[in-house]
């Protein structure tokens, strides 16, 4: 099933749908990718349960998996109030393409969809965190609108930093949601989602 008319970035010929708990089972190809993390099953079970409309898969003509995007909606939903704890926001858990589909706008398709669904939710931003040293993906993002709004040390397993980025939605006209904090921080100060 399509997911409607062509949306700016999607690939031609490819199909984008809700990702389904059978795809599990044949994206493979997408996983194998070194910067891609993998999760458990049941963690992707728990995100199609209970955010399926923040997960999406892309389909080339052949079947095969070109990529995808899990993510999901957290923080409080109080009205008016972008200064009390995390507001409500759109999140990216993870949006992986493999190499043979990059550079063909497939994460740009996925990354558009997920922010459609925080926009239409009322999500204040979408954000997500990227390694540091991952400079092609911070440059996809900041293309996207993303800017670094955080720094978090020792995010990925006490290792290795990463960057909290953000991208404003249409309830945040004045983009207060994307102004940077101008110290690091480590994860345990990051708020409870």
């Amino acid at each position: 099933e399509s997911a409607g008319p062509r949306p700016p970035g999607r690939p031609a010929m490819a199909t984008l749908r809700r990702f389904s708990p059978f795809d599990l089972l044949r994206f493979n190809n997408v996983n194998l990718d070194p910067l891609t993390e993998t999760f458990t099953m049941g963690f992707y079970l728990q995100y199609l349960a209970k955010w399926p409309q923040y997960c999406f898969n892309v389909d080339a003509p052949h079947g095969r998996s070109m990529g995808y995007v899990l993510g999901k909606a957290e923080g409080s939903g109080a009205p008016g109030k972008l200064d009390a704890g995390l507001p409500w926001h759109g999140h990216v858990t993870a949006v992986t393409v493999p190499p043979e589909y990059r550079r063909l706008g497939t994460a740009h398709a996925l990354m558009g969809l997920l922010e459609s669904v925080s926009d239409h939710e009322a999500a204040w931003f979408v954000d997500l965190f990227v390694r540091r040293s991952n400079g092609v993906a911070i440059s996809f993002y900041e293309s996207l609108g993303y800017s670094v709004c955080r720094h978090v040390l020792g995010y990925y397993s006490g290792d290795e930093d990463a960057y909290d980025m953000r991208k404003p939605l249409s309830r945040d006209a004045d983009r207060r949601s994307a102004v940077p904090l101008p110290n690091p921080i480590h994860p345990e100060e990051l708020e409870d989602d």
